[in-house]
């Protein structure tokens, strides 16, 4: 035997503490039980070659400890037992030799540097046989500061010949060097079913020659569970196809990438399972047997969520490209973006295949496979063209994107908003620079008025770009505003139908959010009746008392007695109406609105403003003084001859479909002059038809500019 016992291993020219210091910590918490469980797998097949009639064993033994808390356990250990070749020197010094590649099934002997930056302690027990002579191996790995101190991480203890045993090895890890919720709830079922996603390529393909594979769970030495992962567990290849893509290499003229003969092939196996068996549908790159946990390939061919008739799909992707790519950790992948080749040429050492090579392969190759999600991926993209039409969405931004299948309605308006945000800023700077370089200007120059028709053609091309993606998301909230307002009138929102009529509440809230101050923000919709009544400060819905103006409250603080011997007649308490919406678009006037639900006869309230108008008229601080009044009654069910045939001045427009009365009196009491009202009564449905043709008017001439 070439290794001393009682000795740590320090191999030459490698210093550890730096080793361990750059050599980062995987993401994946039971990186170490895969690593272990991977040369378990690798053990017994190369015991196969020698031993034909071998039935692999992998026995793995979880031991937890009981808390002060019920049902919370410590985790204590694990352990991996297999009846492999063992740790032989040959194999004991490959697991010594950093970034080793010699090993079989191309591993590269990292595994133990994992093993330190997760566990204080694990102990390697091993059989193997040598020239006919059998031996046990016991070392242990650790990244403690004795450990370190002799430039190691790996104390080999002993190497003895003994009596004949079955070859094998046993791993112990023991001791957390992190506290992990991952393992205090980790048992055989949770540890099974990691284990079938991690190696559901390598077990599906290798069923028949799977290893017996039994995992215990125990508590206090006590076995709480003892389970098998059985070939039954493991879901059928389906299809797979072989899909050839093409090397890409580096110019001559080291100018451009371009694609050779070469090729490599990339295999992809298909599992289809039952919906209720997995989460969502997915795309896996698989290295050396094992599932590539992350990676920039991503499934475009069928959204994460969706089924077809019932069954969700698995796509594994293997290569000998991609076990190539494997680096110094197990499952980080090497494999180059065309973005990174095309921005640092140096990176091209040689011939490479891209992520977006294998990506855009492979989803292609889908299709072919799986002709059903390809006809989802085409109702996909009419879904975009839908929204490409009622949001004018950019071609060229949307081009520019990458968007895929997965990404839902949102998630597509998200990236073109944060798109269009960056060009915005862009054109933000460009003007700006515009602006700043007037002072570089010289008007004695010669070439002066060139030079200024240089900075005026910037500024004239940036500022529509700039106005015009402004106005298209102004114009496509407005349309969405008068569909929304449509479905409310023909009763198609869900809330309406359950018997409660909300109608009033919701077209309210639709036009004017309800308790709001604010009618100049975008929480108003009141455009729909008047274009100006956007640009004019209101309330909605709030008591006549507690209305302010410019911070100054309404109505007067207090009132003489024979004043609030009215507010408080006939048992009402005239200071706390509230009005649906007031206006006041300048001094002394005032604007009246009140909605009414579009199965209520509107000819009932025909005097409901005019009450407003008169409270307002007479009891408001003396500093406003609002004598001229404008009244909006709303609603749908408006018979004309109820409103013409009631005692009042009401007439029929000529046009557009609205009843109004012209100026009337609003008489002023205790000294105060009188005022006047003018008043409308519109259906809904006719100021529906009003915002969408105005709507449509901007909306055609915003679809010429932006798809020409």
């Amino acid at each position: 035997m070439k290794f001393e016992n009682e000795k740590y291993i320090s191999p030459d020219l490698l210093y550890w503490r730096g080793v361990i210091q750059d050599f980062p910590k995987s993401r994946s918490a039971l990186q170490p039980i895969f690593e272990a469980f991977t040369n378990s797998l690798e053990a017994i097949k190369i015991k196969q070659k020698t031993v034909s009639d071998l039935i692999g064993e992998i026995k793995i033994i979880i031991n937890a400890s009981e808390t002060t808390i019920a049902n919370n356990f410590n985790f204590d250990s694990l352990t991996i037992i297999d009846n492999g070749v063992g740790f032989n020197d040959e194999q004991f010094t490959r697991f010594n030799r950093f970034k080793d590649t010699t090993k079989g099934y191309k591993n590269l002997g990292s595994e133990r540097i994992q093993y330190a930056h997760y566990f204080d302690k694990t102990t390697v027990t091993s059989v193997f046989e040598d020239d006919v002579k059998i031996y046990e191996r016991e070392f242990y790995v650790s990244k403690t500061k004795i450990y370190l101190d002799n430039n190691s991480i790996v104390f080999h203890k002993k190497c003895d010949e003994i009596s004949d045993r079955p070859s094998g090895t046993t791993i112990k890890f023991e001791t957390l060097l992190d506290n992990s919720s991952l393992y205090s709830k980790l048992d055989a079922k949770s540890l099974k079913e990691q284990l079938i996603k991690r190696y559901i390529h390598t077990f599906s393909l290798n069923k028949s020659t799977l290893p017996n594979i039994a995992i215990k769970y125990k508590i206090q030495g006590v076995i709480i569970d003892d389970i098998k992962i059985e070939a039954s567990d493991l879901p059928e290849i389906e299809k797979t196809d072989i899909l050839k893509i093409h090397y890409k290499k580096l110019s001559d003229n080291g100018l451009s990438i371009e694609e050779i003969e070469k090729t490599e092939d990339f295999k992809i196996d298909a599992i289809r399972l039952k919906e209720n068996l997995i989460e969502h549908n997915d795309l896996k790159l698989v290295s050396k047997g094992e599932i590539v946990e992350e990676s920039d390939v991503k499934l475009e061919s069928l959204p994460k969520g969706e089924n077809i008739e019932g069954y969700k799909y698995i796509f594994l992707v293997s290569s000998n490209y991609i076990d190539d790519r494997d680096t110094d950790i197990r499952g980080v992948l090497k494999i180059p973006t065309v973005d990174s080749l095309t921005k640092n040429t140096s990176l091209f050492v040689q011939e490479e295949i891209t992520i977006e090579d294998i990506q855009n392969g492979v989803n292609e190759k889908i299709n072919i496979m799986y002709p059903e999600i390809d006809k989802i991926k085409q109702e996909h993209i009419l879904e975009i063209d839908k929204l490409k039409e009622m949001f004018f969405l950019d071609d060229e931004t949307l081009k520019d994107l990458n968007i895929s299948i997965n990404d839902t309605e949102v998630k597509i308006l998200e990236k073109v908003y944060e798109s269009e945000a960056k060009k915005s800023a862009q054109l933000d700077a460009s003007i700006k620079q515009s602006v700043d370089n007037l002072e570089k200007l010289d008007t004695t120059a010669s070439n002066y008025l060139e030079e200024l028709k240089k900075e005026v053609d910037k500024l004239v091309k940036a500022i529509p770009l700039q106005n015009k993606k402004t106005l298209t998301h102004y114009i496509a909230r407005r349309r969405l505003v008068i569909d929304l307002f449509e479905k409310v009138l023909s009763k198609k929102l869900d809330v309406q139908k359950n018997g409660r009529n909300y109608d009033e509440e919701l077209i309210h809230d639709l036009l004017f959010q309800q308790g709001s101050n604010d009618a100049e923000s975008i929480e108003s919709d009141l455009w729909i009746i008047n274009e100006d009544f956007i640009y004019f400060k209101g309330n909605s819905n709030v008591a006549l008392s507690q209305i302010e103006i410019n911070g100054k409250k309404l109505f007067k603080a207090d009132f003489e007695v024979e004043e609030e011997k009215y507010l408080r007649s006939l048992g009402e308490n005239r200071k706390l109406k509230k009005p649906d919406v007031l206006l006041f678009p300048g001094e002394g006037k005032c604007v009246i609105i009140e909605f009414k639900a579009p199965d209520v006869n509107v000819s009932d309230h025909l005097t409901q403003i005019d009450k407003y108008a008169g409270l307002i008229r007479n009891y408001t601080n003396d500093s406003f003084q609002i004598t001229t009044f404008y009244g909006y009654l709303l609603g749908e069910s408006i018979e004309n001859r109820d409103v013409l045939g009631a005692v009042s001045s009401y007439e029929a427009s000529y046009q557009f479909d609205y009843l109004f009365r012209p100026s009337t009196k609003v008489i002023g009491f205790d000294q105060r002059t009188n005022g006047s009202i003018y008043t409308e009564v519109i259906k809904y449905s006719t100021l529906l038809e009003r915002a969408r043709q105005r709507n449509n008017i901007f909306m055609k001439k915003l679809k010429i500019e932006h798809f020409k």
